[in-house]
């Protein structure tokens, strides 16, 4: 047995919490994860509206959140802002364990739905 085996077999030290390390996850991971959170919950939308985009800014263990959608139009807009507001914020605190101050829905753009379109005697 050499000494360098003998030293793999040493029990390891527990380090005290106070001096281990930090982990830190990138702004543009929570921005991914916050575009995916408004994206499962953002419904129907017309396939020439974008996917949902998301900022974000990290200040220690909170995150504040602006998320970019369009959406079909007729709806019922602040509801919908309203799930994507509250499910973002849930899913960045179960996936990173982020405290989310802040989530902030910015609609870009309103498409109408070819049904309504229709209804109202409107082609493109």
């Amino acid at each position: 047995m050499t000494a360098e085996a003998g030293e793999l077999r040493r029990p390891l030290t527990v380090v005290p919490p106070g001096e281990r390390g930090a982990t830190r996850i990138a702004d543009r991971v929570v921005a991914k994860i916050a575009a995916r959170a408004a994206r499962e919950v953002i419904g129907e939308v017309p396939d020439e509206a974008a996917r949902p985009h998301a900022t974000v800014v990290v200040h220690h263990d909170t995150a504040r959140v602006r998320v970019h959608v369009e959406l079909g139009y007729p709806t019922d807009i602040g509801a919908r802002c309203a799930r994507v507001r509250r499910h973002v914020a849930e899913r960045v605190r179960a996936l990173v364990g982020m405290e989310v101050s802040e989530v902030a829905v910015q609609v870009e753009r309103l498409h109408l739905t070819p049904a309504h379109g229709a209804a109202q005697g409107r082609t493109r």
